[in-house]
């Protein structure tokens, strides 16, 4: 049986860290920024963790 190809979307979307943790990006940085705050753009720029109710179904995605 051939192996399970990487989700192309899913590799461009996550991040894995060393201690095996999925980095994901936040949302709503991408455009009508004039009327967000610098503070929360800020913010938005970080990197988050994904959570635990969704951890599953991107490690299948990533195939890990």
């Amino acid at each position: 049986m051939p192996k399970m190809k990487t989700n192309s979307s899913a590799k461009k979307r996550f991040k894995v860290t060393g201690s095996g943790k999925i980095m994901r990006k936040k949302a709503y940085k991408n455009h009508i920024l004039t009327k967000k705050e610098k503070d929360r753009k800020r913010k938005l720029g970080r990197m988050a963790i994904v959570d635990h109710s969704d951890l599953n179904n991107v490690k299948y995605l990533l195939c890990k």
